[in-house]
């Protein structure tokens, strides 16, 4: 990926892992646009780094990522990067799902039907740019599922997935696919306090920009990289492995 001169769009740019890789795009010389729910967030992204462009728009409408399409394509016309980043994360134990089916229904749009409708919108644009680029940010449970989140892990599993695809069909289309693979990072990523055990952010981000500057295409860190080149069965062991230690250390989930 080249790393300066390009118009990026972050999803879920407010915070967390999209407002680094934000910080660190605008470090490099791009003009970057970051997409969030929560305007209060994107206010204080604005007023942390007046360089950033904002937009507030909810990614599981598909209408709104319509209309975040048109107004992204139509004011900056330049955009070659998009960045499917935005995610819910929520804890669900199957034998007592008392949500509505909108409540799950949610995290599913979110996590894989919105990056996969934006990279339709948005594809014939993108073939037409030159150093274009798609970065889908998966996770390191689309390789051992968090038994705890199974509709997250299942949906950035599905997001591998459709990225695998989507580098195979426009190896040829002059648009570059990059999958990051992040561990568990000490982000606010499903409630505030929950991944304090976690990669610390700048420590994270730091890697994966220099997993973009050598030109990688599959990026992990720390333990997800780990579960990148383990086996299947040694995956499948540390899935269980780590359930184990989260019941004993919630026993009322």
């Amino acid at each position: 990926m080249k790393l300066t001169d390009n118009t990026i769009l972050i999803t879920g740019g407010g915070s967390g892992i999209g407002l680094a890789f934000a910080e660190r795009f605008l470090k490099l010389g791009n003009t970057v646009i970051i997409v969030g729910r929560n305007e209060a967030k994107l206010e204080a992204a604005k007023k942390s780094y007046p360089a950033l462009i904002t937009k507030a728009c909810d990614l599981t409408d598909e209408q709104s990522r319509i209309k975040l399409v048109q107004w992204v394509l139509k004011e900056y016309p330049t955009l070659n990067v998009l960045v499917n980043n935005a995610g819910i994360q929520q804890r669900v134990n199957l034998k007592n799902a008392a949500e509505s089916w909108s409540y799950y229904e949610k995290e599913i749009t979110s996590n894989l039907n919105a990056p996969i409708h934006l990279t339709l919108l948005l594809s014939d644009h993108l073939i037409n740019k030159n150093n274009a680029v798609i970065m889908n940010v998966t996770s390191g449970l689309s390789l051992t599922p968090g038994v705890w989140v199974p509709i997250y892990s299942a949906t950035k599993a599905g997001l591998r997935s459709f990225t695998k695809s989507l580098r195979h069909q426009f190896e040829d289309a002059g648009i570059e696919v990059i999958e990051v693979l992040p561990p568990a990072v000490n982000t606010d990523l499903g409630g505030a306090g929950l991944h304090t055990f976690g990669t610390p952010l700048n420590e994270f981000a730091n890697g994966i920009f220099e997993g973009l500057k050598d030109g990688l295409t599959e990026i992990a860190f720390g333990g997800a990289a780990d579960r990148l080149h383990a086996t299947i069965k040694e995956n499948d062991v540390q899935t269980a492995k780590v359930w184990a230690g989260f019941k004993q250390n919630n026993p009322d989930f």
